[in-house]
Formats: structure tokens, C-alpha cells, sequence
């Protein structure tokens, strides 16, 4: 039996050769890799919580790659690798590393002019690092986690709550994180600061 995926709005469909990447056999259906996924970001977010990280290596490509393959390196092999094909989402895959050392940039320097307060800079960070799609899969828990290790590790300040859901299940809390997605798209960060620090 292959593997049955169901996407919902917002997430990337795999191709064949990124589902081939899957490490576990067992896993058929979505709901056994929502699961498993779970399982292995949970551990990310556990160490994160008693790592000892210098602020300035977070905003790094290397940090970015890393934090992913800690979040989903127990299920895919292609964690922590950027996408080598175009999705639905993102921008063109061969753009991907110039447009991130473009956001690393801008990040650093929106710290150190402190163009905006600490939860806007991280949200920013998030918005622009999701749009840019960096991996196969998993860009949006990536994103949610990279923003809080930029609260934590550069602000020393508390990480958001994100509403205290995954956001895997298409529900209300899926709904609203979505639309203010789409508010961002259109210039307008300020639903999604709201969302995440609500």
C-alpha cells in the first residue's frame, strides 16, 4: 500500500521522489505521519528548550538546515535539505539560498537598528521564511519554531504560544492562522503578530 496523503489549504504536496524519502514503512496513511512528524518536532522543540545556542548563530543558513533536520529527521531523509523542485508554494527552488541569506541580512539589520519591537522582527522573519518554502515539507512548523528560537536566543524573551496547536488539523485555530497568512501577503503583518502572541 503506498503512502495516502490528504493536504490541507496551505500545506505542499510531496512529488514521488520526496515521498520516497519517507524512513518508516509503516507509515500509510496521513494520520500516522501527522503522528510520527509530531513525535519527532516535539523532540526538536524539547531540546531547544535546554540548548545552549549564541544568538548570532541563529540567523544562519546552517542553524536553518538544522533546526529542520531535528524536526523532521527521524521520518524523512530529505530533512534538513533544501527542495529541489517548485511547489505550489514558495518562489523558484534555485532562488532559495540567495533570498535567505537576503532575509538573514534584513533580519540583522532590523535587530540591529531596531527597526521594529522583538515579536514583529521574529514574526517578519517567520511571514518571509515560510514564503520563501525553503524545504520539501514541514516550512510552516519550521517557521513557528525558527520565530520562537529567535525570541528566545536573540530577545531572551518568551516564545509565542501559536495558540497552543500544531496547526496539522484544518480547524478554526488552521482557519485564522491561514487568513492572517493571507493578510501578510497583502502588507498587513499585524493579524499574524496578533495570532501568535494571543
Amino acid at each position: 500500500m503506498g503512502l495516502d496523503l490528504q493536504y490541507s489549504e496551505g500545506q505542499t504536496p510531496l512529488d514521488g521522489e520526496e515521498r520516497e524519502g519517507l524512513k518508516i514503512p509503516t507509515i500509510n496513511t496521513q494520520a500516522d505521519l501527522d503522528q510520527f512528524e509530531q513525535l519527532n518536532v516535539e523532540k526538536a522543540v524539547a531540546w531547544s528548550l535546554t540548548a545552549k545556542v549564541k544568538a548570532e548563530e541563529v540567523l544562519t543558513e546552517e542553524f536553518i538546515k538544522e533546526l529542520h533536520k531535528r524536526m523532521f529527521g527521524e521520518v524523512w531523509k530529505w530533512a534538513g535539505r533544501f527542495r529541489q523542485s517548485n511547489k505550489n508554494l514558495g518562489i523558484e527552488w534555485t532562488k532559495i539560498s540567495v533570498e535567505l541569506r537576503s532575509l538573514i541580512d534584513d533580519t540583522k539589520f532590523w535587530i540591529e537598528q531596531e527597526t521594529y519591537p522583538p515579536t514583529e522582527i521574529a514574526i517578519r522573519f517567520k511571514y518571509r521564511i515560510v514564503s520563501i518554502h525553503c524545504f520539501p515539507n514541514g516550512n510552516g512548523r519550521h517557521s513557528r519554531l525558527m520565530a520562537d528560537l529567535i525570541m528566545q536566543f536573540i530577545f531572551s524573551k518568551e516564545p509565542f504560544n501559536w495558540q497552543h496547536s500544531n496547526m496539522i488539523k484544518a480547524d478554526r485555530i488552521r482557519t485564522t492562522y491561514i487568513q492572517a497568512l493571507q493578510s501578510a501577503d497583502k502588507g498587513n503583518i499585524g493579524p499574524l503578530v496578533e495570532f501568535a502572541v494571543c
